[in-house]
Order: structure tokens, then C-alpha cells, then sequence
């Protein structure tokens, strides 16, 4: 009894630790490893590089950084459309990735809210551009399909 409790333990514990040092992967990481990924894996990897730039913009401002913000928020849209693309290329996930990117959208309208003036154009135009990659999966979930239909 003791073995099979000594040996859950161990379990447990590898696995927490598995998943602790996959968060801890950085960013640049996480780039390469989308980048090198087999097709049907990358567009869940170019969502999280995209997610973490997310808070990495929102960090940015936080800080009074806008340059660094901004850059963030490129790169968010760059992965973004990434995966979009891969994803309405496949046909599979979509109802997923557009989950995500509108949550993304959804936390860049909060930053929007809590940036300078002169930033708030930046922000919505990232927003803008995720909800129009928003729209593509929407259609190709409902839209193309059902109107052919008819």
C-alpha cells in the first residue's frame, strides 16, 4: 500500500512539475517550437504565442512602455492570422480559434480602455483586425456553407 501511494505521489509530482516547466517556456521558445510544429499542431501554438502577446502588451502599457506595447500588439495579430489561416485552410478547430481570438479581442478592448489617448487608435486597430479574422472563421463555421446550401 505504501509503494503504490509512494508511487502516485511521484506521478503527481513529475507531472506538476511537466506542466510548471511548459509554462516556464519562453516566448522565443514557444516561436521556434510553432514555427517547427507538424501543421495540424501549429495553429494552438500561434494561438498561445498571440495569447502571450497579449499580456505581454498589456504589460507594456502597465509599465509606460507604448513602443514595447505596440510591438506586442503586431505580433499578436501576426500569430493571430497565422493561425486563422492554417485553421480555415484545414477546415478543423474553428469553433476553437475563434473562441480564442475573441477573447483576445475581448482583452485588448479592456486595455483600450486603460491606455493613453494617442494609444486607443493602435488597440482598436488590433481589435478591429482580430474581429475581422473572427468574422472569416464565423463564416466558414456558418456562413459559405449554408448559403451554397440554398
Amino acid at each position: 500500500m505504501k509503494r503504490c501511494v509512494g508511487s502516485i505521489l511521484l506521478f503527481v509530482l513529475a507531472a506538476a512539475a511537466a506542466a510548471f516547466a511548459s509554462d516556464q517556456e519562453t516566448l522565443q521558445q514557444l516561436i521556434s517550437r510553432a514555427n517547427s510544429a507538424a501543421p495540424a499542431q501549429q495553429p494552438d501554438l500561434f494561438l498561445e504565442v498571440a495569447d502571450r502577446q497579449v499580456k505581454a502588451a498589456t504589460d507594456s502599457y502597465s509599465a509606460n512602455k507604448p513602443e514595447d506595447g505596440r510591438a506586442a500588439l503586431n505580433q499578436t495579430v501576426d500569430y493571430a492570422d497565422k493561425a486563422h489561416a492554417l485553421v480555415l485552410k484545414s477546415g478543423k478547430k474553428l469553433p476553437h480559434t475563434e473562441i480564442k481570438i475573441r477573447r483576445m479581442a475581448a482583452r485588448l478592448r479592456d486595455l483600450k480602455q486603460n491606455v493613453d489617448a494617442d494609444e486607443q487608435a493602435v488597440v482598436q486597430g488590433a481589435v478591429d483586425k482580430l474581429e475581422a479574422f473572427r468574422t472569416d472563421l464565423l463564416k466558414g463555421m456558418f456562413g459559405a456553407k449554408k448559403l451554397e446550401s440554398n
